[in-house]
């Protein structure tokens, strides 16, 4: 069993219904093992401490109410479900169902829609029989969905001249003041992003910071020297540093800057990005703008020419020595080039060489890139946006692309190959979040992991595959060739448009699955994956690397092997021996596959059928689990969703100027989104599917069409399956931390999760939520204040749980343990009267849990 999960049949970790006899007084506690000493270090994969998510949307049956089970509440497990915390739902103050085998509820005697706007209702979670926590008190959604106000950006025009507006795209979600409720990040795209191999100016990309009721709380413009496209600007959004509110960390640059907005929606400061002390000396200022145009274009390209032999590659031998002979050219100049002759040569390979390469390159209209200048690597604050560290991105671009590749291909695109950027939030400790960014997968992959502890960026590991060597930077095959790394050479074009964090080898500790390879948590390269090239490839009979692909999905497919598998589409062509295969997660074997002879652009998983054992896949036809051929025709493969109540698989469709829907396999359309769309252009991506309200289902996040609003769908389909919240499952929390990534793909459990889940082997983890001791301090607060703790109870106790937290924030656990008993018996001791019974089983409950984590 992995060291951060525990299967729900391996005996009760944390099992309810045992007490803490304290003066006589019961006070409900979870059961724990024995206190670590004073100075250990805090145990447990860090996980957001939520709320119950209580959501009421009214439906033609009825109110529809969906809540959350967290992790710290499952017990044990059923055919049907987790055990563990029970329910009992209130309405208007009075309760009106007790819930045991769910997490949701279907009021039928509130059946119009009059009735339903006045209700309100609650949920109270019972222990025991003892009601212990209490949710707030929501309003029911007059339909299955709510809208999140958004405040679009105001339209530019480009240098150009060309005018541009803006629409909502990828979004994420964070806790960014610690109240145990989402907020949502936004990105704003300009009409003109484009792909990091199609010319012309962008308009800038903002991320925004929203509360749930819309409240803009901050706006990153990431300003002109930050390219738009879905290549260019990955957010991911954590609690890095473990204090129980999320941070954001993204790819910037001079003139990326934060404003900060007040309570009634005044700006409340503005702030640019610090710039690092050495680019100041430079001269570097955050008006700098490093966009080039047609003309700046070419007298790079001059610049480039005139330096030629002092090229690192030129100067080894690796490259000709002269331009003329890259060009297959008469040898006409003298080196080093003047001016003039550079000029010449630059007219020469913009004019002839480049258009005899390709129709498609016209070098002469090469605008609106940034193939210079610095790039950086920002922390910033959740709620506020405050910029909180900025440092040189890892590894630089080095030069416009040359080489990496961009001039060698019959298509020269420079900055292209470069400017792929990748980014993820990984668990590589089995404990705390890292931060995980990338550049490169066509020829040249690097990858860097970085920790964040509230002041300074460390780096964790920093990979890198070194440059495929080419003996002729204007005219080679980069793709497939080995980086010249003795260690990582053989990553180098094996990375998709998206990565993905799981824990492959089941050590506790996740791994980076870097498309066609993966990377060991500690930074070393796990495996690479190839194959033999099949009759009727390029090169039969010979070992090829599987590739590059577009679509990456990893989890548990099928239950009826061990571990994991991980899904995949290729794009090599004759030059790769599969064109879609299933490899075996932990050492990247190939268990079936196909080889296509083309590229392979899309591929999808899921439980589509209940009647067939495991997920199905599908790329070139539908397949079971197994490889086995299946009848009928395969699903969409733009984003999936868990939607149903039986724990099968739905899609979500819809481009362009379509509405979004969901549809499933069997039953044909469950949703039209009306007035909504997808992003993306062809991936008609939602701007987010996540388990973020409600219960453990997906929730289906898509802007409105005037980009007015992201309007938040769930399901209202009733559900007799218990579990926790996909959120505290560790890989799906960092699946969705990466959604976002270039080409967005859908995310996994670390467990396997299908109609036919078997309850018992769920993995629940053995959780530390940082969250929850501030929330205790919160709730003492509350009750103090409505009087459900007097006196010098209120005092004595508030001194306990600041102990405990003095004691977590210098990464002790022990201390934090023995002040959260000293808490639970102070509370146990007080004298009748000071503590009402209320407030003492919610109190217990909550510390109770807390010390269980700490133990």
């Amino acid at each position: 069993m992995s060291s951060i999960t525990r299967s729900v049949s391996a005996g009760v970790a944390l099992a309810t219904g045992v007490s803490l006899a304290l003066a006589g007084v019961s006070v409900p506690a979870m059961a724990r093992g024995p206190v670590p000493g004073a100075a250990a270090p805090l145990g447990g994969v860090q996980l957001e401490h939520l709320d119950r998510g209580l959501v009421a949307a009214a439906t033609p049956e009825g109110v529809f109410l969906s809540w959350r089970l967290t992790a710290t509440d499952a017990t044990g497990a059923t055919a049907d479900g987790l055990t563990g915390t029970d329910f009992t739902v209130y309405r208007d103050g009075e309760p009106i169902a007790t819930v045991t085998d769910s997490t949701n509820f279907l009021d039928t005697a509130v059946t119009t829609e009059e009735t339903a706007a006045d209700a309100r209702y609650a949920v109270v979670a019972v222990v025991d029989g003892t009601e212990v926590e209490r949710s707030a008190e929501v309003a029911p959604w007059t339909q299955a969905y709510t809208d999140l106000p958004l405040t679009r950006p105001a339209d530019g025009v480009t240098p150009a001249g060309e005018a541009y507006t803006y629409s909502a795209n990828d979004m994420s979600v964070g806790d960014v003041d610690g109240d145990g409720s989402y907020e949502y990040f936004v990105k704003w795209y300009p009409s003109n992003a484009k792909d990091v191999s199609q010319v012309g100016y962008t308009g800038n990309t903002y991320i925004d910071t929203y509360a749930a009721d819309g409240r803009l709380l901050s706006r990153i413009d990431l300003g002109v020297n930050i390219r738009s496209g879905a290549h260019y600007t990955q957010f991911m959004v954590s609690d890095f540093d473990g204090d129980g509110r999320s941070e954001m960390m993204l790819k910037t640059a001079p003139g990326t800057r934060t404003t900060t907005y007040a309570a009634g929606g005044e700006v409340a400061s503005e702030s640019f990005v610090t710039l690092p002390e050495a680019d100041l000396d430079a001269g570097v200022t955050n008006a700098d703008d490093y966009r080039l145009d047609a003309d700046a274009y070419y007298e790079h390209v001059v610049g480039m020419f005139r330096g030629w032999q002092d090229h690192p590659e030129v100067a080894a031998g690796n490259w000709p020595a002269t331009l003329g002979e890259a060009f297959g050219i008469p040898q006409r100049y003298d080196y080093p080039l003047s001016d003039a002759d550079a000029r010449a040569l630059a007219d020469y390979f913009m004019d002839d060489y480049a258009p005899s390469r390709s129709a498609r390159n016209n070098l002469r209209a090469f605008e609106g890139f940034v193939v210079d200048g610095p790039e950086y690597l920002s922390v910033f604050e959740g709620a506020s946006g405050a910029e909180l560290e900025t440092i040189p991105y890892e590894p630089g671009r080095g030069d416009d692309g040359l080489l990496w590749g961009d001039y060698a291909m019959a298509r020269i695109e420079p900055g292209n190959r470069v400017d792929r950027f990748l980014a993820g939030v990984a668990y590589l400790d089995g404990e705390h979040p890292s931060a995980v960014f990338a550049r490169g997968y066509y020829t040249r992959a690097t990858v860097v992991a970085y920790t964040w502890d509230g002041e300074r960026l460390t780096q964790d590991w920093n990979v890198d595959s070194g440059h495929v060597p080419m003996d002729n930077p204007f005219d080679a095959s980069p793709h497939g060739g080995v980086g010249s790394d003795d260690e990582y050479g053989t990553l180098a074009g094996q990375g998709f448009h998206s990565l993905s964090a799981a824990d492959v080898d089941d050590d506790g500790r996740q791994e980076i699955v870097y498309g066609s390879a993966t990377i060991d948590d500690d930074g070393s390269l796990l495996y690479s994956s190839a194959d033999t090239l099949p009759a009727g490839s390029a090169a039969p009979g010979t070992e090829a690397k599987l590739g590059h692909g577009d679509a990456l999905h990893v989890g548990d497919m099928d239950p009826d092997r061990p571990g994991r598998e991980i899904f995949t589409v290729h794009e090599g062509a004759t030059g790769a021996p599969y064109g879609w295969s299933m490899r075996d997660a932990a050492t990247g074997e190939v268990l079936f596959g196909g080889y296509t002879g083309k590229d392979t652009g899309r591929g999808m998983v899921g439980d589509t059928d209940a009647t067939v054992r495991g997920l199905e896949n599908w790329a070139v036809g539908l397949r079971s689990a197994s490889g086995e051929l299946l009848p009928g025709r395969a699903p969409g493969t733009n984003m999936s969703i868990r939607w149903a109540a039986d724990g099968t698989t739905q899609l979500v469709n819809g481009t362009g100027d379509q509405d979004t829907t969901i549809d499933d396999a069997r039953r044909g359309r469950l949703l039209t989104a009306t007035g909504t769309r997808t992003n993306n252009g062809t991936k008609g991506n939602p701007a987010l599917v996540a388990d973020v309200l409600g219960d453990w289902r997906e929730e289906l996040l898509v802007r409105t069409a005037d980009s007015s609003a992201i309007r938040i769908f769930t399901s209202t389909e009733v559900t007799d399956r218990k579990l926790y919240t996909l959120m505290h499952d560790p890989q799906y929390r960092a699946e969705i931390a990466r959604q976002n990534t270039a080409y967005n793909q859908p995310a996994y459990t670390g467990f396997y999760l299908a109609s036919d889940t078997d309850f018992s082997e769920v993995s629940v983890p053995e959780a530390f939520l940082p969250g929850a001791l501030p929330a205790l301090r919160r709730q003492l607060e509350q009750l103090i204040g409505a009087g459900g703790v007097s006196g010098p109870a209120a005092q004595q106790l508030r001194a306990s749980l600041d102990q405990a937290q003095r004691a977590i924030e210098r990464d002790q656990a022990g201390n934090a343990a023995r002040a959260v008993e000293k808490f639970l018996d102070r509370l146990g001791r007080q004298k009748p009267g000071t503590v009402t019974d209320s407030a003492r089983d919610r109190l217990g409950h909550a510390g109770s849990v807390i010390l269980s984590m700490l133990s």
